[in-house]
């Protein structure tokens, strides 16, 4: 009965009942709005108590700021400004290019790639077969040398006998021309008194006059003897010069012999080695590097505005990249004559219109105390973080601006004295 009597309402009853339901949804609507309205109203506008914890925040920032840059500016002032730092820093070594005096095939290849070496180790033999006998051969010569000087010494000794020979019929030419000469002068006077013949006078003389002649040809005889005696000693200086000549040849034989073996010339680290057996080589052709782990040091560039107060000795703290945490300690040990660009291979020219300055770079070598186990790490072209510490020449700039001063004033007197 009840559903029947439901379907039976007119239609002018059920459309009522929808108006209403759809003015309760309205009102509803409008509440919402009239809520989100109050709300955003009381959200615009901020209490007097909010306004003053605003302010009191931004006051307390301030200061703090404000305290913070005071800080800085102090610690900078007192403490920070003589700290230099640069990153444009790393570690150097002295390396040794490993290079041939002498030319040939190389015989054998004596280390490895990154192997250390210590001093004087071998590190390559080339083939020493033609310079051996080159050595003997210039032995040889010595020993030819020699032989000549023996042979012209023996002559010198049979001609200072021939010599005294000579010396010897000298003397019996001088008897006979004497005893000659004397016949002569006895015959003289007989012959004039009648007692002996002219003819025996005449043949006297005659005999005289061939001992005077046979002197002369003697005295002639032993000059050239003894010449010759000086010839011979003369030979004999010049093999002994011939000798001398193959001993400076073959000691420089013996040291092309030697540097046919390259040895290390200082203790290190093979490092790019582009030499092989078989391989033919020229002298000064590049076979290899050492580098000697053990000087290891530090090339930092600082800028020209940094260097006013380092010097020699200052302690210096340094950061690895390939160390991460750990701080390594050193000392400057010494400055560059001048900066960078300098030592180019092609120096700047600033004489030009167009200029533009540039701050350069003055190089600072650091010493770096380590120990071998740090330095075991440690390889050449590291890069580094490198902070010096300068407080001990931080009243070198009034000094030197006080010089400068007494010294100007000085000469500005002198000029007056003499204007």
């Amino acid at each position: 009965m009840t559903d029947q009597q439901d379907d039976d309402r007119t239609p002018d009853a059920q459309s009522g009942s929808n108006d209403d339901q759809d003015q309760g949804r309205g009102k509803e609507k409008d509440e919402d709005k009239a809520k989100e309205g109050g709300d955003a109203k009381d959200g615009g506008q901020v209490s007097p108590a909010k306004k003053r914890k605003i302010r009191i925040v931004l006051v307390v920032v301030g200061i703090v700021v404000l305290l913070a840059g005071l800080g800085w500016l102090l610690y900078y002032q007192l403490h920070g400004k003589y700290f230099e730092e640069t990153d444009d820093a790393y570690t150097q070594a002295d390396t040794v290019t490993v290079s041939p005096k002498v030319g040939g095939y190389v015989e054998a290849v004596l280390v490895n790639e990154n192997q250390d070496v210590r001093a004087g180790q071998a590190l390559v033999r080339i083939d020493a077969r033609d310079y051996r006998a080159q050595a003997e051969q210039f032995q040889a010569q010595i020993d030819i040398a020699r032989a000549n000087a023996d042979a012209v010494r023996a002559q010198i000794a049979e001609q200072e006998s021939t010599v005294a020979q000579m010396r010897a019929q000298l003397a019996a030419a001088r008897d006979n021309a004497s005893f000659a000469a004397g016949e002569a002068r006895r015959y003289a006077p007989l012959v004039e008194i009648g007692a002996e013949n002219a003819q025996v006078l005449a043949a006297r003389r005659n005999d005289a006059d061939q001992g005077a002649r046979q002197v002369a040809a003697q005295r002639a005889a032993l000059e050239n003897a003894t010449r010759r005696i000086v010839s011979l000693q003369a030979q004999v200086r010049q093999a002994e010069a011939q000798a001398g000549t193959a001993r400076a040849q073959l000691k420089a034989a013996e040291v092309n012999l030697e540097s046919t073996t390259l040895t290390a010339s200082v203790a290190g680290r093979v490092g790019d080695r582009q030499v092989r057996v078989g391989q033919f080589v020229q002298p000064g052709t590049r076979l290899m590097t050492l580098v000697p782990l053990g000087t290891l040091y530090i090339g930092a560039n600082f800028k020209e505005t940094q260097i006013g107060r380092m010097r020699v000795g200052q302690p210096a703290e340094v950061k690895v990249d390939a160390l991460p945490g750990l701080a390594l300690h050193g000392h400057v040990e010494s400055l560059a004559p001048g900066t960078s660009a300098q030592f180019s291979l092609l120096p700047p020219q600033n004489a030009t219109g167009n200029f533009t300055k540039i701050v350069q770079r003055v190089p600072v070598r650091i010493a770096l105390d380590a120990g071998p186990e740090t330095r075991r790490i440690l390889v050449p072209g590291l890069s580094l973080k490198v902070e010096v510490d300068t407080r001990n020449a931080k009243d070198d700039y009034q000094r030197i601006k006080d010089h400068e001063e007494e010294r100007q004033d000085a000469h500005e007197d002198a000029r007056k004295e003499r204007g």
